[in-house]
């Protein structure tokens, strides 16, 4: 009912939406008497933040300057390659499923693409993956990840930000276990929570004070019609952003009043890069619910990678297996959402994995967001995952199995029946307290 609710009200806006669009333009356009006004730009801002404030936003663009190509596509995910092929390293950045697009790293990519060919996951909106395609949960994330090592490999490098790391360390583990010539050479995890225990945050905290049958009942919901996925239980994305905005409601409160204020001086420039921020921060995309509360039991409430218990299609997943993929762990000084020694602890717990195979890097001064993107990102930070990748490439490369001109995205019928969690469960925690 909340998202039928939600949808209804979107559309009963759409006239208002169009009415604002119309007197932004009679108040703006060089030839309209109205635009001479001394109120014309106050009129003209407030419609804009009107229009801006009640749409719906589109997944964005990555707008690199590169070509796109989708390599691989499975109903929940496709993976997108940059350029064309290349002799350069391969390195697969695996985007979190957190509710936002994975071009909220464009910049990430971005500070790779001359040095290696870079490929990224490009997660489905999962309200737009119709019931027959099946569900997904954390196990099939796990399933994707091998897929894709196996698709793009052999000698490729991965990169995991955030939520993913959990998946993509389970995926390299269980590969390991069963000695699979193509696990990734190495993985650099970043911001990851892979052992919540360590300097627990409030987003860490919150789990073990719900139940999982709380996070249920409150944060799932189906998908209403005429969505491509009528009927699927989802986490909803708006649900999310809700949650996000409601902690830091002063911040964005300010940020649209200077908004206003921009437009009403003509500051072009300032108004632009607010549009450039809001069109990434409020496009948000769904989760299937089962995806969503099986990681929250598995990673959050019962720590199950980190106290050696979690399983894989009811195989075990023993990071002491791993012993060729070297890893790198990245942390921030300051990361409100991913406490100092979460992503540490894979490499303590990667016990048959050499010393030399083992990186960690500590960005001083540095949050969540500043690990994956920014000046501290490029400047210090992309320099060090470069190096450590090159240290542990492949000296004596593997014969190439799966070209890259050659790789094909299988058709959904050969798919056999995946500062993201961190921000669930922010929103979820923003909702609690506002008595959800």
């Amino acid at each position: 009912m909340l998202y039928l609710m939600r949808d209804a009200c979107d559309l009963m806006l759409t006239p208002a939406r169009i009415a604002a669009g119309a007197a932004r333009n009679a108040y703006e356009h060089p030839l309209s008497p109205f635009t001479y006004m001394p109120s014309s730009r106050a009129v003209a801002a407030s419609c804009e933040l009107f229009e801006r404030g009640t749409r719906s936003y589109a997944k964005p663009a990555f707008g690199l300057p590169a070509s796109e190509r989708v390599v691989w596509e499975r109903p929940f995910c496709r993976v997108i390659a940059f350029g064309e092929p290349s002799t350069k390293p391969r390195m697969l950045i695996v985007a979190p499923m957190s509710g936002h697009y994975a071009t909220l790293l464009r910049g990430t990519v971005s500070a790779f693409l001359d040095t290696h060919q870079v490929f990224i996951t490009d997660w489905a909106d999962a309200k737009q993956v119709p019931l027959a395609a099946g569900c997904f949960d954390l196990d099939d994330y796990i399933d994707y990840c091998m897929a894709m090592f196996e698709a793009l490999g052999p000698d490729l490098h991965v990169m995991a930000v955030c939520q993913p790391s959990v998946p993509v360390l389970a995926a390299i583990a269980r590969m390991e276990a069963e000695d699979h010539p193509l696990v990734p050479e190495s993985a650099v995890l970043i911001g990851g929570p892979i052992d919540t225990r360590r300097s627990p945050t409030a987003v860490n905290r919150l789990p073990q004070e719900r139940s999982i049958d709380w996070f249920r009942q409150h944060c799932t919901h189906p998908v209403p019609w005429p969505h491509a996925g009528y009927g699927r239980k989802v986490y909803p994305g708006f649900l999310q952003l809700a949650g996000f905005i409601s902690m830091n409601l002063n911040r964005h409160q300010s940020a649209h009043w200077d908004m206003f204020n921009h437009l009403v001086r003509g500051d072009g420039d300032s108004a632009a890069k607010h549009r450039e921020f809001y069109d990434e921060y409020l496009a948000v995309m769904d989760l299937t619910a089962e995806f969503y509360l099986q990681t929250i039991e598995t990673v959050f409430i019962e720590h199950a990678m980190a106290r050696g218990v979690m399983r894989h299609r009811g195989e075990p997943v023993d990071l002491s297996a791993i012993r060729r993929c070297a890893l790198m762990a990245i942390e921030g000084e300051k990361d409100d959402i991913t406490g100092i020694g979460q992503t540490r602890a894979a490499l303590d717990l990667a016990t048959n994995l050499s010393a030399e195979k083992k990186a960690y890097h500590l960005q001083m001064g540095a949050g969540h967001y500043g690990i994956f993107n920014g000046a501290r990102f490029r400047a210090e930070i992309a320099p060090k995952i470069a190096a450590f990748m090159q240290k542990n490439a492949d000296l004596l490369p593997r014969e190439l199995t799966v070209g890259l001109a050659d790789v094909t995205a299988p058709s959904p019928d050969a798919v056999q029946a995946e500062p993201f969690v961190a921000a669930a469960l922010i929103a979820s925690e923003a909702l609690a307290q506002r008595g959800a």
